[in-house]
């Protein structure tokens, strides 16, 4: 399987991962959900080249995860935000900031979030929307689709 089949796949993990899989595209996305909303402001906060960083953005912009919006028409300037599809990635912002404090972090937590309605410090976490019960790995089996199943016993099969 090479990169370009991604998004071809049944597997919807595959076909995230071409969107939005790579580390740049995430520390974009990490920015924007720190309120970074301007082109030179991701190039200083995040270390990526000007053309690295353009790229990016006109792909997030074609994927629908970010629009842009102008703020200034003399010289014309846009900034960029987050459409629906964009922040539906918080979920997997926090998973990958709690990994990251868990196994790669130090004794101080660069971010903390917080609940607003409380003002309690929080770290989130997935529960069953029916029993309320929190879920981890070895709480879930995986099921899967016909469709998908049949394209992993292809690949089995594949030189």
């Amino acid at each position: 399987m090479s990169r370009s089949d991604l998004p071809s796949h049944t597997c919807t993990i595959a076909r995230a991962v071409a969107q939005v899989g790579d580390e740049w595209t995430l520390l974009i996305v990490r920015e924007m959900f720190l309120g970074t909303r301007r082109f030179d402001d991701f190039l200083r906060l995040t270390g990526m080249s000007s053309h690295l960083l353009a790229q990016r953005l006109k792909k997030l912009e074609a994927e629908g995860v970010i629009r842009r919006a102008p703020y200034s028409e003399r010289p014309p300037r846009h900034d960029y935000r987050l459409t629906e599809k964009g922040r539906d990635l918080w979920a997997v912002i926090i998973a990958l900031k709690q990994w990251g404090d868990r196994w790669l972090g130090t004794d101080d937590t660069p971010v903390q979030i917080t609940h607003k309605a409380c003002g309690k410090v929080v770290r989130p976490h997935m529960t069953c929307p029916d029993c309320g019960e929190r879920i981890e790995a070895h709480d879930a089996e995986a099921q899967l689709s016909h469709s998908f199943e049949l394209e992993r016993q292809a690949a089995r099969r594949a030189p």
